[in-house]
């Protein structure tokens, strides 16, 4: 198939419209009874299933899905919007389907070999390449119902957990489309209202994809399809092969947005913060990839972790801005989420399934992502942790799979950010995955005080400033190299005495055996250091590398670097970079090794507080024991 964008036209749409009307009116499909009767359970509108196997016993099922959805409310005449809209997407969706699968068939054999079918009937390998073609043009027009129904059903409510896929059929399209519309009559057969019947369907739609996603290595002749791009303008609805939509385009973003200039303190995490959402502006979507992933130093993972109070919260407000405004400029759809303990769910799998869709819709490659996940240590659980909910270990193994899986493609054009006010509660496993460790600190110096304190205060006054140079601290140039240079000697006490021993066998690092030496000795204190902290220390390596300064005026107009193609802006950051020094090297070693021994001391020191608090308990619980034994009020 052409894989340029294919524009389908109101004609080629409005010409399967009386057949999507038929369908929605009454059908009569064939399926699998698996058990379940058709009569509903008094005062549920669910129907009984029955723990007796019936084998493959198929039978005829009349589906009035015109019906079932004015059921929702039986003593109103008239349909509600949401009822109206539903059944307009369903019927749509399917004119739309059709339509695409009469692309499939003039993009391949099918429909030359339909008019030979149809003078006479194919024989021998004519016959069975027919039949090939005609079940991959039917697996096409059922992905792309599911897909329109998943991208233009707005809801969102927590999708129930009794929705079963549909009973696939793949012999021609309208089969197809009929077994879809099926499933999705089961599935709203059960709304309890105007909210409910559009949780359920757009449900429905994602459980439908998921389905045909497994099944997809069944089909051989689907493969020119896979690298179709449709269009259909009138519906804002995109179709890129079998990549999977997050869904409808997501409402305005809703944010206080804080500039730069508004966070004080966190002089790095600031400073990479601003360089993080220009990177993201250097996606190319026609390549769907990044020249920052290509040369390396993309942020793909991050955690951000401080005291309360400290300003992670600002933070995600900044990044956001940032991102929010150059998607604006640039004109590309931006996509931000964040994933909290509110998504935890009590029913089994359910909390995986929530963070998946979290993870896929921060994914999506046609759009500028950026994914939070605040407080990670209640949302994710440690594998050890026997107290952990089943959810927050789901939600552990999702992250870890969607972070550094087998199955994990950074392309560049998104980040995650986990925040912690106690990182050592978090999995070390997940933890490791993090690219980069940003210690949100906050305000520290006397000038950094005097800042936040006249930017929160207003201007509502007529007290002097005093001797300060206001906000000159905040200057991230110069801060940023301060707070750099801090780390050319460790912070923490454990990181200390291994580089003081280090510096004392070995001299300052001059080599890469020298930086090599290092490195195992942390590794021989902190057990945790293993490869994947040298990689995350050596792609924060490639990051200041690529530590360069985009100019102002590439942000500015969308033609001076952001719609440029994909070499071109390659070439104009290759400029602009230079190679890394070993006082890099040190700090980022440093820095990343800092943030492990700080993880292990609090972790230690949490550890001790336990014990030492037993240690009393047990200790006055004797006392009182003693005490009532002398009393004569003791019975053991």
């Amino acid at each position: 198939m052409d894989t340029g964008l294919t524009t389908i036209s109101e004609a080629d749409i409005e010409k399967h419209r009386a057949t999507a009307q038929s369908f929605i009116t009454r059908i009569v499909v064939l399926e699998d009874s698996s058990g379940q009767s058709g009569t509903t359970l008094a005062g549920t509108n669910r129907r009984f299933v029955s723990t007796v196997s019936t084998g493959s016993i198929r039978k005829t099922r009349e589906v009035e899905l015109q019906k079932t959805v004015t059921a929702i409310r039986p003593d109103d005449q008239l349909m509600s919007i949401p009822q109206h809209t539903l059944l307009f997407r369903a019927r749509r969706g399917i004119a739309v389907a059709l339509a695409v699968s009469d692309i499939f068939s003039r993009s391949t054999d099918l429909e030359a070999l339909q008019a030979k079918n149809a003078r006479a009937p194919l024989e021998g390998d004519e016959a069975s390449h027919f039949k090939k073609l005609l079940s991959a043009s039917a697996y096409v027009a059922a992905f792309t119902l599911s897909s329109y129904l998943a991208q233009l059903i707005d809801s969102d409510g927590e999708a129930p957990n009794d929705v079963t896929e549909p009973d696939f059929l793949f012999d021609t399209p309208q089969d197809a489309v009929k077994s879809i519309l099926s499933g999705l009559d089961r599935a709203l057969a059960g709304a309890r209202d105007d909210a409910d019947l559009l949780t359920r369907g757009r449900a429905f739609a994602r459980v439908a994809i998921e389905g045909l996603l497994q099944r997809k290595g069944r089909f051989d002749g689907i493969g020119a399809f896979e690298n179709a791009h449709i269009r259909i303008d009138a519906d804002d609805f995109t179709l890129d092969g079998f990549d999977v939509a997050p869904g409808k385009k997501s409402k305005p973003l809703v944010m206080t947005f804080k500039k730069p200039e508004e966070v004080v303190g966190n002089h790095i995490a600031k400073f990479q913060s601003v360089r993080l959402a220009r990177m993201l502006m250097a996606y190319d979507f026609e390549r769907e990839l990044n020249p920052f992933v290509e040369l390396g130093g993309f942020l793909f993972t991050f955690i951000g972790d401080g005291a309360p109070g400290t300003g992670k919260t600002t933070l995600i407000q900044m990044i956001a801005g940032l991102v929010n405004n150059y998607c604006q400029v640039a004109g590309y759809p931006f996509a931000y989420e964040n994933f909290g303990v509110d998504q935890i769910s009590s029913y089994q799998g359910k909390s995986g399934q929530n963070c998946r869709q979290f993870i896929n819709n921060v994914l999506n490659p046609r759009a500028i992502g950026f994914g939070t996940i605040d407080d990670i240590d209640q949302v994710a659980a440690k594998r050890s942790d026997d107290r952990a909910s089943a959810g927050q270990q789901e939600i552990t193994g999702v992250l870890m799979d969607a972070f550094a899986g087998a199955g994990t493609v950074v392309r560049g054009n998104c980040s995650f950010g986990m925040f912690s006010n106690y990182p050592e509660n978090v999995d070390d496993a997940l933890r490791q995955r993090a690219g980069a460790r940003w210690l949100v600190d906050g305000p520290q110096t006397r000038d950094d005080y005097i800042d936040i304190f006249v930017l929160l205060a207003g201007k509502n006054h007529k007290i002097p400033l005093g001797e300060h140079d206001l906000y000159a601290a905040q200057e991230i140039q110069r801060a940023v190299t301060e707070a750099y240079e801090e780390h050319a000697k460790p912070q923490e006490d454990g990181l200390e005495k291994v580089f003081e021993r280090f510096m004392k066998d070995n001299g300052a690092p001059k080599t890469l055996a020298d930086v090599g030496t290092y490195l195992h000795m942390i590794k021989e204190a902190e057990p945790r250091f293993t490869g994947r902290a040298i990689k995350n220390v050596t792609d924060a390596i490639k990051m200041r590398a690529m530590d360069i300064e985009l100019p102002d005026e590439w942000f500015e107009k969308p033609e001076a670097f952001m719609h440029k193609g994909y070499d071109e802006k390659k070439a104009m950051i290759e400029e602009l970079r230079g190679p890394f020094s070993m006082d890099m090297v040190m700090q980022e070693i440093n820095r990343y090794a800092d943030s492990e021994f700080r993880y292990s001391d609090k972790s230690d020191d949490a550890a001790v507080s336990k014990l030492l608090r037993d240690a009393r308990l047990r200790e006055r619980a004797a006392k009182e024991m003693e005490g009532l034994k002398a009393k004569g009020l003791w019975n053991a």
